[in-house]
């Protein structure tokens, strides 16, 4: 391999790693929301966790794609520093919270994707991807087990936790499909054996998560059309404001420590 080759397999893989932080870091920002706001205090700690788990994923790949693409970012300057139209991440993870169906119809959505991600990252030609997706797949296995437990206990719940868990399906399904939307990018990094092309994801993602819906009593909600956008910077109006609240302090006191 060239130097020319190798310097443009380390700016995709930036780039790569950049998508995946951006994700995780939104729908961190996301859940965080819901503290003292969830159904019960055990499960206000719970959501919390989840989103402490998905801040240290932001951090360390965030961090990665800093020190990949030649520019020396850290991971707060990739957070704070960056406008709208700069993030990568899905659709998904930034659509406001909903109600306590909606936010676990997004939950089971992204963490069946997020744990098959991690496992084919484990054997990832780039050492800091693979590094890191071993210890994020254990960490996901458990946000995965908490969404299908709780789709299952509204699905088989009362009439009206089985409408409300069937809305939020709905609401939530033609989003999930992004996260198997692939390009250039993806597909090269698959090929050289650094990244995984989500295009690959989506069949045991199917299967995986209309068996947690059977199990629920639910029906596969239909996707009458599909979410795309967020991967070239193009986002939903709820992101805006989002944005605006989680970098406010760091555009206020801009080089400020404390």
């Amino acid at each position: 391999m060239t130097v020319d080759e190798t310097g443009r397999e380390r700016r995709e893989t930036a780039a790569y790693a950049l998508r995946l932080g951006d994700d995780a870091l939104v729908l961190c920002q996301r859940l965080c929301a819901w503290i003292t706001g969830a159904p019960t205090i055990e499960e206000d700690l719970a959501l919390s966790n989840i989103a402490l788990d998905l801040l240290g994923h932001a951090r360390n790949l965030l961090s990665l794609a800093g020190r990949l693409d030649g520019t020396d970012r850290t991971d707060d300057d990739l957070a704070y520093g960056r406008t709208e139209r700069e993030f990568r991440n899905v659709l998904l993870v930034e659509l406001p919270n909903g109600d306590f169906a909606v936010t676990i119809a997004r939950q089971l959505a992204y963490s069946v994707y997020c744990r098959l991600l991690w496992t084919e990252l484990e054997r990832s030609a780039d050492p800091g991807l693979a590094a890191f997706a071993v210890r994020a797949a254990k960490e996901v296995e458990y946000h995965r087990m908490h969404a299908a437990r709780w789709t299952v206990r509204l699905g088989r719940g009362t009439e009206e936790s089985r409408r409300r868990m069937r809305a939020g399906l709905a609401h939530v399904w033609p989003y999930a499909a992004e996260l198997f939307e692939t390009d250039e990018l993806a597909r090269r990094l698959d090929a050289t054996g650094a990244g995984v092309d989500p295009a690959r994801l989506r069949e045991p993602w199917q299967r995986e998560t209309a068996a947690v819906l059977a199990e629920a009593g639910l029906e596969v909600p239909p996707e009458p059309w599909a979410a795309t956008g967020g991967r070239s910077g193009l986002h939903t109006e709820a992101f805006g404001p989002l944005l605006a609240e989680f970098q406010s302090v760091r555009r206020q006191y801009p080089g400020g420590t404390w």
